[in-house]
């Protein structure tokens, strides 16, 4: 066994540099404006205006992850004055509502604004460097889906500033979630705030699924991906599913708090049981969204430090697929205590104890792993040991809350506070090694070791003082801060376990702001035994990652002159250094821009019901996303794809088609959940005694027919473009446009024709229903219109005699709207 020290420290040291060029300094004559978004290449490491216009993965990666320990600092004051209070079992530090806003608010962020966060800053910097890619697949959304992240958790700051924070838990359980419950505006902007991440999350999903699927090295199959980029690409799949549901209920309980439907507060309607169905299909599958990622660096870190490859390496992989796949067939164990039938209650039981059995396969993995390897005690490795072991804990205690009858007595208490802790914080625990592991690639410069080792048995020792005792106090009730008073000693410990694991974390932060600048510099691979490619290239990486194409086809990485590599899938036998061929753009100034506009749009939103301010910054909002959002279509940013990389299963689909496809199936179950909630409600409130809404079903039948009208309309387009027709072209877009705007008025007639009755959104649950859904799928109608419009013009120009897929990517968009109408008419105006 040997310590950190028995790392290769005799290595050569690079300079650390990055193969940037400093933009060329602008003329007098240039303005102040255009100078700072001039973007030819990407300003140095110490401009404010690199990290602003950005778009390069690997400081994406970097801004993921100083953001969200900054989060991470800000849920972790919220979870010390908890346990400040908690101190005394009676309440004398915050008021009843202050409590509730600390206990929802640090459930949110620790949850959403951290985990995730955290996890995905290692994605983006090391998964392109470990299929071997340049840059994920649309580096643009990669900077859009950080600044939504940012603005997103600057608008949950904001709410408490607005009458109050959420104060009805991180899982947002209906009815105390709308607003006669919770009036304050606070709380419409943590839900609105809740809904960017979520776009935020959709867009770098699109990204993700795309590049892995279609930009890994040549040779570097599915099956040898390494467990890390595998973590990464399951947690993704299962990203896009399940946060689409998590969209649908956001969008369903903000339109109950600013549009006055009643989905949630209906009488005769089970609306409370729906929202834990909408929640929990999207709350089980994040808790290995938010593990997954940390079971992939734990399996890296392993290996590396016990210089092995992980035993079982291909049932690991199978048993994480088995748990992506189980993930969504379990949510109804956190439903037990709701009025569904036993039988079913068994159902999800047995479905609860199946998904653990893959967990058990991996856990001997790592321990067999660690049998026959030859232990180092690096930092990295202390943090992912403690990971496994307090995962164990966590796992255990997990398995009683898997029994109907145990779950009735332990479900109110802190036994599920501690039970839900050891399996989060193990992760959180595995992403610090993480942290530690690639901390040379990021930086060039190793981290303290002694600190390293003291910040882990800190954190150690605090996590388990603080956690552990719950276990004992488990008759504490969940969410107050009453509780029996001779409980007080288990809570006054885990008080103290508290501050000692917010110091350790301090301590983490101190480390690696310290060592930037005097720790140690390192070679490429500061580790004696990693062997994933990114610890082929220099510490930090040159700016397009690889000195030639990367390829795995001989069995090991080479690095192969790119001219020379054919572009049948095949690859020259002689590798030779080489640059890259074409020049990517790296830096962009709309995603900022697009993200701006957003977070105002939807502060206005937040209090637009209540008139006033909130109405002005509401359209100023509007206005500056629809300026900004026009800025990025119109840009020219040039992104290459690999001539040769390994594809399947989308060796036919180009990147562009793949990540519209990929949305789509996002969009598929966004709208799937809205037509899932409308027949929930109807059957509970009894199918034959629903009410239909329109009064008359032909305004909807003439709808159908203008849409498929306008489907044809753009299949006519396509065919004229690969034709080489521009007024074909135009013809077909212009027809597609206004079809699409007789839709618009046949729908905006027979929606006043229904105000004129009386008939609001707000005037039942069946009104709400076909309002709230039929308008979905109008805005998605609106936006294929923007799209058109847009579009319109370039084809007077020629854009799309060339390059006909632009108009076959909006087709399949269009399309997709038509069909989703097919389903919404029967069901709304015939059924």
């Amino acid at each position: 066994m040997s310590d950190d020290r028995s790392t290769d420290e005799s290595a050569v040291q690079p300079d650390g540099g990055h193969a940037s060029r400093p933009l060329a300094e602008p003329t007098s004559k240039q303005s102040t404006l255009r100078r700072f978004f001039t973007r030819d290449d990407l300003p140095p490491y110490g401009a404010l205006r690199r990290w602003l216009l950005t778009t390069n993965h690997k400081d994406v990666g970097v801004l993921y992850v100083v953001t969200a320990l900054l989060f991470l600092v800000f849920g972790g004051v919220l979870a010390l004055l908890m346990r400040i209070e908690l101190l005394t079992p009676v309440g004398d530090f915050l008021s009843a509502d202050g409590y509730n806003q600390t206990v929802s608010t640090h459930g949110l962020i620790m949850v959403f604004w951290f985990l995730s966060p955290f996890a995905f800053g290692f994605a983006n910097y090391i998964v392109p460097l470990q299929i071997g890619a340049k840059d994920l697949a649309f580096p643009r959304l990669n900077a859009l889906s950080y600044w939504l992240y940012l603005f997103s958790g600057i608008l949950l700051g904001l709410s408490f500033f607005q009458g109050g924070s959420f104060s009805g838990g991180w899982t947002m359980y209906a009815p105390l979630s709308v607003p006669n419950y919770m009036p304050q505006i606070g709380s419409t902007t943590t839900i609105l705030a809740l809904t960017l991440f979520v776009i935020s999350v959709t867009v770098s999903s699109v990204n993700f699924l795309t590049t892995m699927h279609r930009m890994r090295a040549p040779g570097l199959t599915l099956r040898r991906m390494p467990l890390f980029t595998w973590s990464i690409l399951l947690t993704v799949w299962m990203m896009l599913f399940a946060f689409a549901a998590l969209l649908a209920a956001l969008l369903i309980l903000s339109s109950d708090r600013i549009l006055g439907t009643t989905y949630f507060t209906a009488e005769g309607t089970p609306g409370s049981l729906l929202w834990t169905h909408l929640f929990w299909f999207f709350g089980h599958p994040e808790v290995y969204i938010v593990f997954f990622p940390a079971l992939g660096a734990m399996a890296e870190m392993f290996q590396t430090f016990t210089g092995r490859r992980l035993v079982g390496r291909k049932w690991f992989i199978v048993s994480m697929l088995l748990v992506a796949l189980q993930s969504f067939l379990v949510w109804m164990h956190h439903m037990f205590l709701t009025s569904i039938n036993l039988q079913i209650k068994t159902l999800f039981m047995i479905t609860t104890i199946g998904i653990s059995l893959p967990f058990d396969l991996m856990v001997f993995s790592l321990i067999y792993t660690m049998v026959k390897g030859r232990l180092r005690f690096t930092t990295p490795f202390l943090f992912a040991f403690g990971s496994l072991f307090v995962f164990i804990i966590g796992g255990i205690t997990g398995v009683f809350l898997g029994a109907v009858v145990l779950d009735y007595q332990l479900r109110g208490t802190y036994w599920v506070v501690a039970h839900f802790h050891y399996v989060m914080v193990s992760g959180v625990m595995a992403l610090v090694g993480a942290l530690y592991y690639w901390y040379p690639k990021l930086t060039g410069r190793m981290y303290n070791r002694r600190l390293g080792k003291l910040s882990f048995w800190l954190f150690f020792a605090g996590f388990n003082l603080l956690y552990f005792p719950m276990f004992i106090a488990w008759e504490t009730p969940r969410r107050v801060f009453d509780y029996p008073a001779e409980l007080t000693g288990f809570h006054q410990l885990a008080t103290v376990g508290g501050f000692l694991l917010g110091f350790a974390f301090l301590l983490v932060i101190w480390n690696c702001y310290r060592s930037l600048w005097d720790g140690e510099t390192v070679s490429s691979n500061p580790w004696a035994h990693a062997t994933t490619a990114e610890w082929a290239i220099p510490s930090p990486p040159p700016l397009e990652n690889f000195p030639g194409m990367p390829s795995y086809e001989s069995g090991s990485l080479d690095f192969l002159d790119r001219e020379t590599a054919s572009t049948d899938g095949g690859t020259v036998t002689k590798p030779t250094p080489s640059s890259h061929d074409g020049h990517d753009s790296h830096a962009s100034p709309w995603p900022l821009g697009i993200s701006i506009g957003s977070f105002v749009l939807f502060l206005g939103l937040s209090g637009v019901a209540t008139g006033g301010i909130y109405v002005p910054i509401t359209i100023v909002g509007g206005g500056l996303l629809a300026v900004t959002l026009l800025g990025f279509g119109l840009e020219s940013f040039s992104v290459t794809e690999p001539a040769v990389a390994e594809r399947w299963p989308f060796a036919g689909i180009e990147n562009g088609k793949l990540g519209v496809w990929i949305f789509l199936a996002s969009d598929i179950v966004l709208f799937g959940a809205f037509v899932g909630s409308y027949v929930f409600l109807r059957a509970g409130y009894g199918w034959e005694a629903w009410k239909i809404v329109p009064h008359n079903p032909i305004p909807g039948l003439i709808n159908t027919y203008i849409l498929l009208t306008s489907s044809f309309c753009v299949v006519l387009a396509l065919v004229a473009a690969q034709k080489g027709r521009r007024w074909g072209v135009v013809a077909g877009l212009t027809t597609t446009l206004l079809l699409g705007i007789a839709f618009l008025i046949n729908k905006g007639i027979e929606w006043i024709e229904l105000f004129h009755h009386n008939i609001w959104l707000s005037t039942d649950v069946q009104a709400s229903t076909f309002f709230l859904t039929t308008g979905l799928h109008g805005l998605h109608v609106v936006l294929g219109l923007v799209i058109v419009l847009y579009m319109i013009p370039r084809a007077l120009n020629g854009a799309y005699l060339d390059d006909e897929r632009p108009v076959e990517y909006f087709g399949l968009y269009w399309h997709f709207v038509d069909i989703v109408w097919l389903f919404l008419f029967p069901l709304f105006y015939i059924l």
